[in-house]
């Protein structure tokens, strides 16, 4: 019995030894070990959380900040909870080394900005909640770090807009996914929002069958709207929502092979559409069907133009092609997508060239008449001038062509 006591109190002693101040751990050295400090009068991280901890809960502390490369030494993390502290601030650099992590949660803080570029350094992470915090926006280039995201959570919040680009990018056309569409979990109530097209389309898509996106309460409530406040969102008035249209500078471009060109489109609607070229076909002249055999497939995306917006509502957008080649050739579509819908309009493009050179054949000098000739005369000898005259004939034909000719080969 007092050698069971004994063992007891050694293995309380090793697991205290590993454990931080004020937290509580389980699971062996072993074994997947999970860390949770609550304690009231914590203020700052803990510093020596075991190196195998899977699941880190930090709760209800006085932490206020997130410093850089908090969890760098905890590689193998999965679950980090950082909720109802009073963290005001996270470093971008906060979650380097966060390989293996799958789901970070900072409810119930006093965030009133998230260091969104910080989500490079979790690249498995999918789970990410930022409800009941202070955010005022969620910026467009959010979604450039959101494509493994698959719930986000920002209840609760201050938000009052939605990006068009934001959407845009997290949430691209059908055909621009690869692969199947994978649904995503977005929670957006509780949030004084502007009640215009924006918000309204999502809301739509999200009821529509098969949509990407779900959200986990369709009974968003207008703070601002057209008519009333306080309205819910599906009987605010949103006339101002129109679908695209586009308008291509020209739809037919000649232009010579090895030439410079640029397409140009503009685009108008509510919101303010964004613009992709697309080149759905190529040259169909029967003499260039090798151009065919090696062009890459059709449709495809094109990279490299640039679009700006001018003001709310309008946008435009160009593509430069340098060097004509023949495999430039064919149809470009300018496409312009807002959350009311699609439109596009085709450019079709067609590189000139001299494919072969013709010549007109050289008439053939006629034979002089030999002595063996019934034809043949013999020349006076008197008449000088006259016979020089006729020798030099073939001569200036030979060497200098006629007008018509020069004309055609040139």
């Amino acid at each position: 019995m007092l050698l069971l006591v004994l063992l007891q109190v050694l293995q309380v002693s090793v697991r205290a030894q590993f454990c931080p101040d004020l937290c509580v751990c389980s699971g062996g050295a072993a074994e997947l070990r999970s860390v949770r400090c609550s304690a009231t009068g914590m203020s700052a991280l803990p510093v020596n959380v075991p190196p195998n901890t899977v699941k880190l809960r930090l709760e209800k502390t006085l932490i206020s900040r997130v410093p850089r490369a908090a969890f760098y030494n905890l590689s193998e993390l999965r679950f980090l909870w950082l909720t109802y502290n009073s963290i005001t601030s996270v470093h971008p650099s906060s979650f380097v080394n966060l390989k293996a992590l799958r789901e970070l949660r900072l409810d119930g803080n006093l965030l009133t900005t998230f260091p969104w570029e910080g989500l490079r350094d979790m690249p498995r992470l999918q789970t990410l909640g930022l409800n009941n915090n202070r955010l005022a926006s969620l910026p467009a280039h959010a979604a450039l770090f959101l494509p493994n995201i698959t719930y986000l959570d920002v209840s609760s919040n201050r938000l009052t807009i939605l990006a068009a680009e934001l959407l845009d990018l997290w949430f691209p056309l059908p055909e621009l996914q690869e692969g199947p569409v994978r649904r995503k979990i977005l929670g957006l109530h509780d949030n004084p929002w502007l009640c215009d097209c924006q918000i309204s389309m999502l809301t739509s898509l999200s009821r529509s069958l098969g949509s990407p996106v779900v959200l986990m309460d369709q009974l968003l409530t207008c703070s601002k709207s057209v008519g009333q406040s306080g309205m819910l969102l599906t009987q605010a008035d949103l006339s101002r929502c129109t679908r695209p249209s586009v308008q291509p500078a020209a739809t037919r471009v000649v232009s010579p092979l090895g030439s410079n060109v640029i397409l140009r489109c503009d685009a108008s609607g509510y919101p303010t559409p964004t613009l992709t070229w697309i080149k759905t076909s190529a040259y169909t002249d029967c003499c260039k069907q090798d151009v065919l055999q090696n062009s890459e497939q059709l449709p495809r995306i094109l990279e490299g133009f640039m679009q700006d917006s001018p003001r709310v509502g309008v946008r435009w957008s160009i593509i430069s092609l340098n060097a004509l080649s023949y495999e430039d050739a064919g149809e470009y579509r300018c496409q312009a997508r807002n959350m009311a819908g699609i439109s596009e309009a085709p450019i079709k493009l067609k590189v000139m060239g001299v494919t072969r050179l013709t010549r007109f054949p050289k008439k053939k000098p006629k034979k002089t008449p030999t002595k063996s000739s019934p034809k043949y005369k013999k020349p006076n000898q008197t008449s000088a001038d006259s016979n020089a005259l006729t020798e030099e004939s073939p001569l200036v034909s030979n060497n200098f062509p006629s007008l018509k000719s020069r004309n055609v080969i040139s």
